[in-house]
């Protein structure tokens, strides 16, 4: 069984630019096409992850986990694309990669819409 989170974008181009150029995601598809509203498939290291333009298919704001072997890599890639850490000094996980005391390494980031992806490592 699979679980896919519907992340809810209000431009669909912009949130596919983000996800593939910023995120590393490479986009399956979009249907019907990249003008909204529309539906995409993202897929990363084997995993999917949607998007989505159409009313009713949840609200902006949300937050999903990506669970990835080595974090650090991740984020080194992340910010090598041109990604800038919000302004946000109070949350360290925006700033990179932190150690948590539940047994793991993350770090978050927000797309166009608000939503933060957060990248998870098992330590």
């Amino acid at each position: 069984m699979a679980i896919i989170p519907t992340v809810k974008c209000s431009r669909i181009a912009a949130a596919i630019d983000f996800y593939t150029r910023t995120l590393d995601f490479d986009l399956a598809g979009v249907f019907p096409a990249p003008t909204d509203p529309a539906y995409a498939i993202l897929t990363r290291d084997g995993h999917e992850l949607h998007l989505s333009s159409h009313a009713g298919d949840g609200v902006p704001g949300q937050s999903v986990i990506v669970l990835v072997e080595d974090v650090d890599a991740v984020f080194a890639g992340i910010m090598a694309r041109g990604h800038r850490r919000p302004d946000k000094p109070g949350s360290p996980i925006h700033q990179g990669p932190t150690d948590q005391t539940w047994g793991t390494q993350d770090f978050a980031v927000e797309d166009p819409d608000d939503n933060t992806v957060v990248f998870v490592q098992r330590t």
